[in-house]
């Protein structure tokens, strides 16, 4: 059975380059390149396991997807495309939902299947249905499958109940190319946002306030291929730098803001880690034992739900206790079960865990449920006594390209088995 093989070993030290190609950047600018027949070219891109799945998609939509460069992918948009997803390739994550809105405004329909992904809880998609038909759009799900059409797109007032990254980026795409302007309110406003919105006007698209919580896009009747280079994965940045928190050590990870991670920046420091920005990226040093601190899940610039499982699995061997509350997904602790077969001593009740810090963990073989939950217990066994063997390391790899990579340059001992 494929594994990840983790044994503890020496403070983590050195310098690693962030990811290009993030699942929360990367795949939803592939979905938007739809948008404009020709090719478009996107750079600074890592090879995932969803990055594939998207290519397939695509490839069944009407796009062709080659690599130009180690780092760069050139989308090939057809002027026909077939207005529908298949289940078998939605299922797989829940990306696929930003086809969605490049259907809708370059052929006037599609049918998509409802998007699959992690099992981290309810995701519904009331929002982007909301605002699309206010767009003019008639929608109705039927055996499994989004079905949408209309006549043409106008512009709307959208106000989100909650700032949703996969409601803001759906309006987004089908606004660009809508008669009329389009005002969200309430936007989600992280970075891969803006990356989007910067993409999109590099194609022609008119929009103003990407990464605040209003934006203003005013449609335009065509759009044209762009090269983009996408932003570094901020949550593998983070995974690296909570690991060497969590492990010890001194790392820099480049190719990354620190204003990207400034609350995950914050919480480090809390707990005792030095945190600091380089010329091309940030730093982390930590040398006593790490200390509790409570933690809660909001949208940008909050703590962000992708690190909470990290930051779960750091404080399991912290001094003190500390409450970690999960406002986005109502089943992101599932991993909690497998942290305390390592020994660790959590405890979970609805939306909160009461983490207690135990001296050191002990190595166990543990199961990956996510993609994060998978990479949070990698960075337990790094601290646990004895060997750790994380199960289903292809959660893990739907996310990261090389996690174990990159931890064995910074000196830590996992293995793909």
């Amino acid at each position: 059975m494929d594994r990840y093989v983790v044994r503890p070993g020496a403070r983590l030290a050195g310098t690693v380059r962030a990811a290009g190609m993030t699942k929360n950047a990367g795949l939803k600018q592939m979905a938007a390149a739809l948008l404009a027949p020709g090719t478009s070219t996107l750079r600074n891109v890592t090879s995932v396991v969803d990055l594939k799945t998207m290519i397939e998609l695509l490839s069944a939509i009407g796009a062709e997807t080659t690599w130009v460069a180690d780092d760069a992918v050139a989308i090939e948009v057809s002027e026909q495309l077939v207005a529908e997803a298949p289940y078998e390739l939605v299922s797989r994550m829940r990306a696929s939902i930003n086809v969605l809105g490049p259907l809708l405004a370059r052929t006037g329909a599609a049918r998509v299947a409802m998007p699959g992904g992690d099992n981290i809880g309810n995701r519904k998609l009331d929002m982007h249905f909301a605002a699309l038909e206010a767009m003019g759009v008639e929608l109705a799900v039927v055996h499994g499958f989004i079905d949408a059409r209309c006549n043409a797109l106008g512009g709307t007032r959208a106000m989100l109940e909650f700032p949703s990254v996969g409601a803001t980026e759906t309006i987004l795409t089908a606004a660009v190319l809508a008669k009329g302007s389009t005002v969200i309110e309430n936007a989600a406003r992280e970075p891969e946002i803006r990356d989007l919105a910067m993409f999109l006007s590099e194609m022609g698209a008119r929009i103003e306030g990407a990464g605040t919580s209003t934006v203003e896009i005013e449609g335009v009747d065509e759009l044209f291929p762009a090269e983009h280079s996408v932003v570094g994965d901020r949550v593998e940045a983070g995974t690296l730098l909570i690991a060497a928190a969590s492990a010890g050590g001194d790392v820099t990870v480049e190719g990354i803001e620190l204003a990207d991670l400034e609350m995950v920046a914050r919480k480090l420091d809390e707990m005792g880690a030095e945190v600091s920005r380089t010329p091309d990226g940030v730093r982390v040093r930590r040398d006593e034992r790490l200390h509790a601190t409570d933690i809660q899940t909001l949208p940008f610039p909050g703590f962000a739900t992708d690190f909470m499982p990290l930051a779960v699995a750091a404080l399991t061997t912290a001094d003190g206790s500390a409450i970690v509350t999960e406002n986005i997904f109502d089943n992101r602790f599932a991993f909690v079960d497998e942290l305390n077969r390592m020994g660790a001593d959590v405890r979970t009740e609805g939306r909160h865990a009461v983490v207690r810090g135990v001296e050191r963990l002990s190595g166990a073989p543990v199961r990956a449920h996510d993609v994060r939950a998978g990479a949070a217990l990698v960075l337990a066994g790094l601290t646990a006594e004895g060997e750790t063997t994380v199960l289903d390391p292809h959660h893990v790899e739907r996310g990261y390209a090389d996690l174990p990579g990159k931890l064995c340059a910074l000196g830590a001992d996992v293995r793909r088995a």
